[in-house]
């Protein structure tokens, strides 16, 4: 039995079973298409496949790096400054997580955002989209707000953990340099 799991992770890289989770995810997502796409083609979905890992992988990704490289030169401005004392909660993902949602939300909920095509909202919805913007603030505030709690309870949860004490890093004495300069 190991020899054969050993075998298909050579083959495939990770457990069965992860297999078996990726074709479940793709059964969904199929499932999922043929409610938007009535009588989706083979060559229709590729397209829009091939459009999409373009999209993302070819002009949102770089975006959304590039958008976090200040909170990655914060990280490492503040290691070079204090190098021996590690946060004890780090704060990075405390704001990656609440922009990623905001700007997902606001991507997808441009067109009502931004009032476009107010008549066909309202026609196909019967709901106006006056207050739209105000209700994207108000997510993506209780976004940040929610993630500053809980990065508060992570913070003081760490804060009452004893931590070990901060030791300087020994100096080599004489004969040690002079030990490693002769070999």
């Amino acid at each position: 039995m190991r020899a054969t799991l050993r075998f298909w992770r050579h083959l495939y890289g990770e457990n069965p079973l992860h297999l078996l989770a990726m074709v479940g995810c793709f059964a969904l997502v199929g499932y999922a298409v043929t409610f938007v796409f009535p009588g989706p083609s083979a060559l229709a979905l590729g397209i829009w496949f091939a459009g999409a890992v373009i999209g993302h992988d070819l002009i949102l990704y770089p975006l959304y790096a590039f958008a976090d490289q200040p909170l990655v030169v914060l990280r490492w401005a503040r290691r070079r400054v204090l190098p021996r004392r590690p946060a004890l909660v780090p704060a990075i993902n405390h704001v990656r997580a609440p922009v990623l949602g905001a700007a997902v939300l606001g991507l997808i909920y441009f067109p009502t955002i931004s009032q476009r095509g107010d008549a066909a909202f309202t026609f196909a919805s019967g709901h106006s989209m006056v207050g739209e913007y105000a209700n994207w603030l108000l997510i993506t505030g209780v976004l940040f707000l929610g993630s500053a709690v809980i990065y508060a309870i992570r913070l003081g949860v760490a804060l009452r953990r004893p931590r070990p004490p901060v030791t300087a890093p020994e100096e080599p004495d004489e004969v040690t340099e002079a030990r490693s300069g002769a070999t």
